[in-house]
């Protein structure tokens, strides 16, 4: 997955907490809030795959 597609997830995951929070929909606040989560870390996996590549590690 690219840094951008994570991205992309986290967007995607804040506006579901959002419209989840405006609709009082707690489980579409939870799942929002999950997709937000996993972006976050699959672009951190994507950026320390970038250091070790740059490091020739």
């Amino acid at each position: 997955m690219s840094k951008a597609k994570a991205k992309a997830k986290q967007v995607k995951g804040k506006m579901k907490e959002t419209t989840g929070k405006a609709m009082h929909d707690e489980g579409m606040q939870a799942e929002g809030r999950g997709e937000r989560i996993v972006g976050k870390a699959q672009e951190t996996t994507e950026k320390a795959t970038d250091r070790v590549k740059r490091t020739g590690r």
